[in-house]
């Protein structure tokens, strides 16, 4: 976004000085002794930046491969010498950033004398007017005013670089006078024109409340992707194509995409930008529960169901493929289970320890005398509408149970292998997916390929810093492997694929 300055009359620019670091001074050896910045960069760089980071930062900043990876080890370098340089300057220090596309570490200071000090972390030096301790108290007086108008002045900030508080003004008078209420010192702040228009942002969360249309309530099932669409998973009798519906807090969320019912329970839910579908179901009394996938349990397993009338409840799983007849008809290859539920949990959340199962479709008795339950396979839901399951942070269940293969094999650090082997298998089109159960202290990562002619593509992956891994792609027939990766420890690992 353009944006135009226009500085507040008796602004005072702030003279700046920048020196760069010189050549190291020799050691008692005779070679050049390394800055603090050199060794954390040296440590960033043997711990090797995410590749999955390094592909994003190429895509949104338009930069370099190699200058992404020296960006990730400058800034983890600058994050760790940081403390230390502020602790040295004390009073004098001034802000500390990244700046230019390989993200080059720089130290600010109000006192000349300390530009050596500077110099020998391995920093540039900045000499500036003001202190930072000058310009957050400065900001703090602009926080006690009260009653900021919304779009007038949509936000304000120290900005280090600039060694000022820039003020954002959708109207440059109503800024002007946010400022003068604060009674700052006009040298320090900078007023910017500005066309934002800040919100809040939502997550769309299993199990929490939404409102269809007038107000009838349901629950999110699990959040899902098509694509670059986000949304949700629910019941197909909550709202039909087009519906519209409202999150908990009452703010507009999103449009009903698909809905199938009777014959089937199931509909996808597209949500617009206010809000951010996340890997995990809202467990109620029993905390935030991670996704990790959506493995099918066996008959006879655990399951736990969340809703936005009776919030979170367990049993287990009595029947898969089971069929029930409603008023509105009969539908088919429902999950049974001994769950309770009651109304307004239509939609909600089943889920076998961090996999998902399926989405609260009907049935009969209630949270007091107890009662059974059917829920929507996930699993079909996914197929059906092209969707992908959004997954958190939280491991499989051991061992990779439930999936339709399962490979074992050890790893030492830094070392790959191929599932099947390297020539793969063949999928049909759908959705396929991936769990992975490292050593427990390591770091494991699973990698989907599709071979492309003659070249493997990664697809699809898993790459936490965890040893589990747990993840759904809905692709193309084709061939395809899946590379396991020992990014660090070593240990034996099993892999489950379950594939159309």
């Amino acid at each position: 976004m353009l944006r135009r300055s226009a500085v507040s009359a008796g602004f005072a620019l702030a003279f700046t000085l920048v020196v760069t670091p010189a050549t190291a001074q020799a050691g008692p050896g005779g070679d050049p002794a390394p800055s603090a910045f050199a060794t954390a960069r040296a440590q960033a760089a043997a711990a090797r930046p995410a590749p999955a980071m390094i592909d994003a930062l190429r895509r949104d900043l338009g930069i370099t491969g190699e200058q992404a990876v020296a960006r990730l080890v400058n800034e983890a370098a600058a994050a760790k010498v940081e403390p230390a340089v502020r602790g040295q300057l004390g009073k004098d220090f001034a802000g500390a950033w990244v700046s230019g596309p390989t993200s080059e570490f720089v130290v600010a200071t109000t006192d000349s004398t300390k530009i050596t000090t500077i110099l020998r972390a391995g920093a540039e030096a900045k000499l500036v007017k003001h202190s930072l301790a000058t310009l957050e108290a400065a900001r703090e007086r602009l926080d006690a005013v009260a009653g900021a108008p919304y779009g007038a002045v949509p936000s304000w900030y120290v900005d280090v670089r600039s060694n000022s508080v820039v003020v954002l003004a959708g109207d440059t008078a109503a800024a002007e006078a946010f400022v003068n209420a604060a009674g700052l010192d006009r040298a320090l702040v900078r007023v910017e024109t500005s066309t934002e228009r800040p919100r809040p942002f939502y997550d769309v969360r299993g199990g929490d409340a939404y409102y269809i249309g007038s107000g009838s309530r349901c629950s999110v099932g699990f959040s899902v992707t098509r694509g670059t669409q986000g949304g949700f998973a629910t019941a197909g009798h909550c709202g039909t194509i087009g519906a519209s519906t409202k999150g908990s807090n009452q703010v507009a969320q999103g449009t009903f995409q698909g809905s199938s019912f009777p014959g089937n329970d199931y509909a996808w839910v597209a949500v617009n930008s206010n809000w951010t579908p996340v890997g995990v179901v809202n467990g109620y009394s029993n905390g935030i529960v991670q996704v990790g996938g959506s493995a099918d349990a066996a008959v006879g397993s655990s399951v736990c169901r969340a809703g936005s009338t009776t919030g979170w409840h367990c049993g287990t799983i009595q029947a898969r493929n089971a069929s029930v007849t409603y008023p509105e008809g009969t539908i088919t290859g429902l999950g049974r289970t001994s769950v309770c539920a009651e109304p307004g949990d239509s939609g909600g959340s089943y889920i076998s320890g961090s996999q998902a199962q399926g989405v609260t479709s009907g049935g009969s008795g209630n949270c007091s005398s107890g009662g059974t339950t059917f829920f929507q396979p996930i699993n079909e839901i996914l197929q059906v509408y092209g969707l992908t399951l959004v997954t958190g942070d939280g491991n499989p269940p051991a061992g990779c149970g439930g999936y339709q293969n399962t490979y074992n094999g050890s790893l030492t650090s830094n070392q790959s292998v191929y599932q099947p082997g390297s020539g793969g298998y063949t999928a049909g089109a759908g959705v396929q997916r991936i769990c992975l159960d490292g050593p427990n202290g390591t770091d494991y990562d699973a990698y989907l390929q599709k071979l492309n002619g003659s070249t493997w593509t990664d697809v699809a992956s898993g790459t936490t810093p965890n040893p589990d891994e747990a993840f759904t792609y809905n692709g193309t027939a084709g061939t395809y492997r899946v590379r396991v990766h020992a990014y660090s420890g070593s240990g034996s690992y099993t892999l489950g694929v379950t594939r159309p």
